[in-house]
């Protein structure tokens, strides 16, 4: 379907040899933080192509499994195109998978500290989230690799099922969420070397200046389109 191995198969991709791949390829859309039924069919309604299930504890989106199974399991049934994703912030691998199995979801987005071995372990159903740091001084244009660390999380992800990495922003003691935007220059030359998925305080206002400027896989919303924290607002995910 979507392996880690010690030379990740993006890392040396050309800048030009991935465009002209990735022209014919619509950017996808997930919207995340989904906790009723109403919320994620009027996600898909709006066009979503994956929707997200929140498992951290501390966020105000947070879904339990089984609470998460029951939608999912009418979701798989009436929507199967539309790719589930279970997000989880430094729970251990056998948690992760239990919950994978359970709630009937398709991937799993690593948000937390995970290690890239643990990355590996849950390949091929796992991709990893990235904060950047606008001062981070990360320069992916002028080099055809990927820098460390962050090689070592590339996703071995079939680029058009699943994002290489999630990109979001640096927010101090926040795991996403935030409503903080992504440094979108250090972005849009990370996208240039794999499929991202950008996160990070994108809105309606927003999405499609993000969309040019970085070129991403796809884009990822959750309180850009909510009406009040974990409540999804049907008109804001229709404008995004």
């Amino acid at each position: 379907s979507h392996r880690q191995t010690s030379q990740p198969k993006y890392a040396n991709f050309p800048c030009s040899t991935f465009n002209v791949k990735r022209l014919t390829i619509m950017t996808k859309i997930k919207i995340c933080g989904i906790k009723t039924i109403p919320d994620a069919l009027a996600a898909i309604e709006a066009g979503a192509d994956l929707l997200g299930f929140n498992f951290y504890p501390k966020s105000q989106r947070y879904i339990e499994p089984v609470a998460c199974s029951k939608i999912t399991a009418i979701l798989r049934e009436k929507h199967p195109a539309v790719t589930l994703v279970g997000v989880f912030v430094n729970s251990p691998t056998n948690e992760i998978r239990t919950i994978l199995e359970t709630a009937h979801l398709h991937l799993a987005q690593l948000h937390g500290d995970e290690t890239p071995e643990m990355v590996a372990e849950l390949q091929p159903d796992a991709f990893k989230a990235i904060r950047l740091k606008s001062d981070a001084g990360t320069d992916f244009a002028a080099d055809n690799r990927i820098s460390d660390p962050i090689r070592f999380f590339v996703s071995q992800s079939a680029p058009l099922s699943a994002p290489a990495l999630l990109v979001d922003a640096s927010a101090p003691g926040l795991y996403g969420g935030s409503g903080v935007t992504a440094d979108w220059d250090a972005a849009a030359a990370l996208a240039r070397r794999v499929p991202i998925l950008l996160a990070g305080g994108l809105t309606p206002e927003n999405v499609a200046e993000a969309i040019a400027r970085v070129q991403p896989w796809g884009v990822d919303t959750a309180s850009g389109v909510e009406s009040a924290p974990g409540v999804k607002d049907p008109a804001k995910m229709q404008a995004f």
